[in-house]
């Protein structure tokens, strides 16, 4: 189709090609100049990324019909997101003068799941579909930054969530100084941060690429294979958008274990406001270990996956086993949804259970005191 090519340099033995089917001479420049500056340093100064190595990056390594069961399965995944984060946030506008703050913050992860769902999810499915990325590179580095920009911010949020659990829990003074605005600058902390990260890439620092089976981008994790300044990014990237958070909210939920179980005697002393109080914080509490569960059992194996490409061995990983992990994260977006609706059901119950038990035995005091068998005071 195009066998016009021509040879423009021979680095390490080996001949870069270049062929106007690529398109991105910018990505092919940055490896060849990291495997330059790092030809003495680098134990694999002679990669080269799956994106460069294929004529066409952006055509689907799968089988069609394992495509189209990818196309279905992310469409079902994007309508159930779509639909549930919608309504959670309609019916948090709906009382938004009610919000608690750490209710403000966690409506955030709302917003991040239906912004990967509506921005990002319709450029993969309609990929798996057309059987290739049907984007370009344009479009590749606008999905993988989408992507990136809301996964950051759920996680990030999750983080500032477990933090304000395990202060309220842990330090109860805390609860009486957090106000609404609190919860607001919190946000746009959280939003700045996760600009940074998602941005810093376009800033000659990383890059966005092709998964290995061609139909979806992300983060490019192969930079690390070429040169110490990949490797720097990654490590980076990894550190504050990964482990750190991931520590956080280790962290704070150990911490809210160990205090629940030896502060039920230390409740009870207070008054009943606040023993209300102590027990909406715990429901509260048990949504967000849930949904920080939910997420990290999502993303880990997609994150495992991508350490290994950028410090192992990335070509070992079989194309039909690399999309699995890919599939598996991109379906975190639709569990927070149905979290929310199972806790709040549970407790609606709990709570409908208590006032028909509350109201049986007034009615029971009411009964013997008319019939004489109780003096009432």
């Amino acid at each position: 189709m195009h066998n016009t090519t021509s040879p423009v340099d021979n680095l390490c033995g080996i001949t870069v090609l270049w062929t106007p089917l690529f398109h991105f001479s910018d990505t092919a420049n940055l490896y060849v100049s990291g495997m330059a500056s790092n030809h003495s340093t680098s134990p694999q100064d002679d990669y080269l990324p799956h994106y460069l190595q294929d004529e066409d990056p952006f055509a689907s390594k799968l089988s069609r019909e394992a495509d189209i069961i990818a196309g279905f399965y992310l469409t079902v995944i994007g309508v159930l997101s779509t639909c549930g984060n919608g309504y959670v946030l309609f019916m948090s506008l709906k009382r938004k003068k009610k919000l608690r703050p750490a209710e403000i913050v966690t409506v955030n992860l709302a917003v991040c799941d239906l912004g990967i769902s509506v921005v990002g999810k319709p450029f993969s499915i309609i990929s798996f579909f057309s059987h290739r990325w049907v984007f370009g590179w344009l479009g590749c580095r606008w999905y993988g930054w989408a992507g990136f920009f809301f996964g950051c911010g759920s996680l990030i949020t999750m983080t500032a969530v477990s933090l304000d659990r395990y202060l309220k829990i842990c330090h109860l003074p805390y609860g009486t100084w957090l106000k609404r605005h609190h919860a607001f600058i919190c946000l746009a902390i959280i939003w700045a941060y996760a600009t940074f990260w998602a941005t810093v890439p376009f800033a000659g620092l990383g890059n966005y690429a092709p998964e290995p089976f061609g139909t979806s981008c992300t983060l490019d994790w192969w930079l690390a294979q070429s040169s110490v300044a990949g490797q720097a990014f990654i490590l980076n990237i990894l550190f504050f958008c990964l482990l750190l958070p991931t520590a956080v909210i280790v962290f704070s939920y150990v911490k809210i274990i160990l205090k629940v179980k030896s502060s039920t005697k230390e409740v009870a002393h207070y008054d009943t406001r606040i023993q209300n109080s102590h027990v909406l914080e715990i429901k509260l509490t048990k949504v967000a270990m849930l949904i920080c569960a939910g997420f990290l059992i999502a993303w880990i194996p997609y994150a495992v996956v991508s350490v290994w490409s950028a410090f192992g061995q990335p070509d070992s990983v079989p194309i039909q086993v690399s999309v699995i992990p890919t599939l598996l994260a991109k379906s975190a977006a639709m569990y927070n949804p149905v979290i929310y609706q199972v806790i709040n059901c549970k407790f609606s119950c709990c709570r409908s259970l208590k006032k028909r038990s509350s109201l049986k035995k007034s009615r029971d005091n009411f009964f013997l005191a008319v019939t004489g068998d109780q003096l009432v005071l």
